[in-house]
């Protein structure tokens, strides 16, 4: 088989591992699992270093599990939180993990026949009929507080600046993951627990029970994948408008590949290993190639390129870039039209913006595009100038006649119209 934690290794994905995990993995078909939070419908990029070492590690032959928190969701993790988090609903959870579900089904073979497809599980189904005198009783006694104080999570929030301090319910965290470790070791032979740097605290919770329970010759192992970011030391995935999803109707296409296309090059070079599943030849060779011509940006291209394919298509793709072109390079009025609505939106956010009302439809276009208040073109006079030299375009197509009707038949989804200056100057007009 091939070997993970080498392949994690030089991907830079590796950040603690137990001793033994390396040579046990070697040795033996593996089954491992990794938690994730479902108090979303849709995972964002910050998930996606975790499932990408799920991914590599059905690649190498093992058996990944994917943990749906179903009921660790409904309680929160302490881990660099600084408030604790809302309760979420069961009906909330199932429709979150079903959504998640349908996202990481891209990046793991669920429906296989060999050994090592994977498996989607969430703890809620062995928690909740779990009766808290059992469990105390179970479980707790086999952890004491002593070692769960000492936690680097518990910790921070105990002697941290949140004002509402630690309560009883996130203190519980760990031991609530550390039995779904146990749980899985016993009921689907899982060994190894997969995470963030941030978790490894909780997930050596998991082990240590796995011992105590099942006695020192139980193997158990953990290995964690460092927390993503920035060259400049800032969080990863996060812009102004918030989270990178990788849900469409949260993040368009067009917007997901124009974050990656927009990293930086020492970022576009870790991001590559770390979210790609190109080799190390061939990512090394891109870099060589890069360094020889900064300037085309070969490295975010091809970062883009790969992760907007595999989180949505190539048919995605192709329309992110199509929609780069519209305003950055030559396009036909018919490539805009292509578009939906949310990406046009997202390429031409940053343009000024008006509003026409609808009665206004059917008057010439010096009329319609010279109002008063709008800085489309300085006056009249000036945009039948700029028409004639054939510098202006209505929706990607160039105005031959200042006085040319602008008509419904011009409105793009039925309420927009595209007018460009020159060659940079756009600007989204809405009629309403």
């Amino acid at each position: 088989m091939k070997n993970f934690v080498e392949e994690l290794r030089w991907r830079g994905m590796l950040a603690q591992i137990m001793p033994g995990t390396e040579e046990y993995l070697q040795e033996n078909l593996t089954s491992a699992y990794l938690g994730t939070d479902p108090t979303a419908d849709s995972l964002h990029i910050g998930h996606l270093c975790g499932i990408m070492m799920l991914r590599h590690f059905q690649r190498c032959g093992h058996k990944p599990y994917l943990l749906v928190g179903g009921a660790t969701g409904m309680i929160g993790d302490p881990s660099g939180k600084s408030q604790e988090r809302n309760l979420l609903d069961s009906d909330t959870l199932y429709h979150n993990q079903e959504a998640i579900k349908k996202q990481v089904a891209k990046f793991l073979d669920f429906d296989g026949t060999e050994p090592n497809k994977a498996e989607l599980v969430n703890n809620y189904d062995w928690m909740k009929d779990y009766k808290f005198l059992d469990f105390v009783r179970d479980i707790g006694k086999h952890i004491t507080v002593n070692y769960m104080m000492a936690k680097e999570s518990v910790q921070q929030r105990l002697n941290g600046t949140a004002r509402d301090g630690l309560s009883f319910t996130e203190f519980t965290y760990q031991l609530i993951q550390g039995y779904d470790f146990l749980y899985q070791y016993q009921h689907y032979g899982v060994r190894l627990q997969l995470g963030g740097n941030d978790q490894w605290g909780n997930m050596t919770t998991g082990t240590e029970l796995i011992r105590r329970v099942l006695g020192n010759d139980a193997q158990a192992f953990c290995l964690t994948c460092p927390l993503i970011t920035k060259a400049d030391g800032k969080k990863f995935g996060k812009t102004e408008s918030g989270n990178v999803w990788l849900d469409r109707n949260r993040t368009t296409p067009y917007a997901f590949y124009q974050f990656w296309l927009n990293v930086t090059d020492e970022d576009a070079a870790r991001y590559l290993k770390i979210f790609t599943d190109l080799d190390q030849e061939t990512i090394e060779g891109l870099i060589e190639e890069h360094k020889q011509d900064p300037g085309r940006r070969i490295l975010q291209k091809r970062l883009a390129e790969e992760v907007t394919t595999l989180v949505h298509s190539k048919e995605d793709l192709d329309m992110a870039i199509a929609a780069s072109n519209i305003l950055f390079g030559k396009a036909t009025k018919d490539q805009l039209a292509q578009l939906d609505e949310a990406t046009l939106n997202d390429v031409f956010k940053d343009v000024p913006h008006y509003d026409l009302p609808k009665d206004a439809l059917g008057q010439p276009a010096v009329e319609v595009f010279c109002r008063e208040g709008w800085q489309i073109f300085p006056s009249k006079s000036e945009m039948r100038k700029l028409v004639k030299g054939n510098g202006v375009s209505l929706n990607k197509e160039k105005i031959t006649a200042f006085d040319r009707p602008v008509t419904s038949d011009d409105l793009i989804d039925g309420k927009y119209l595209l007018v460009q200056r020159g060659k940079k100057n756009y600007f989204l007009i809405t009629v309403k």
